[in-house]
């Protein structure tokens, strides 16, 4: 199984796949591996850079790794920011049991917690290719789960939570 965890910078992408694989690590023997975009970037030596051509071809690596891990049965929880809409699909009609969260938060929201401080510097002239601003973010149009990862409901147990709850939901008896 895939879980594709979907979310602009600043929306709890990588707080929430740790806690999940923590979780699912908990409660069974299976291995689970975790991927955060930006990890990966580090992994491959970050030459790609944040243009739009680069992020595609930053999505192909992710979507194809998580591909080859699904064919040797292994689950992975991957943290990707997702701003292409046919790396989604590829996902649904390549991976042989995938499963996408959206994690849905105002910009004003992102903006206020800036984790990486993106936002800032792309306001003050100092960055640019920062998807939700310059590059546009197409909202997922077929997510498995949204949640709202906004103020009122930003307990990373509770994501968990609802996230592990659909999954559970969705198996067969």
């Amino acid at each position: 199984m895939i879980l594709w965890i979907v979310g602009l910078s600043g929306a709890g992408k990588s707080t929430v796949g740790r806690a999940l694989v923590d979780a699912m690590r908990r409660e069974s023997d299976q291995p689970v591996v975790y991927l955060d975009g930006d990890e990966l970037r580090d992994v491959w030596g970050d030459s790609l850079g944040h243009t739009v051509e680069a992020r595609n071809q930053n999505a192909h690596r992710i979507s194809h790794l998580c591909h080859l891990l699904d064919k040797n049965g292994v689950t992975t929880v991957a943290t990707v920011l997702s701003i292409f809409p046919e790396w989604l699909e590829w996902n649904r009609d390549n991976l042989s049991a995938y499963f996408e969260v959206f994690l849905d938060v105002p910009m004003e929201v992102l903006e206020a917690r800036d984790t990486k401080g993106l936002y800032a510097a792309f306001a003050r002239g100092d960055t640019e290719n920062v998807v939700g601003k310059d590059i546009p973010f197409p909202r997922p149009s077929n997510p498995d789960l949204t949640i709202d990862n906004d103020p009122d409901n930003s307990d990373p147990a509770a994501i968990v939570g609802k996230i592990l709850g659909a999954l559970a939901a969705r198996r067969p008896e």
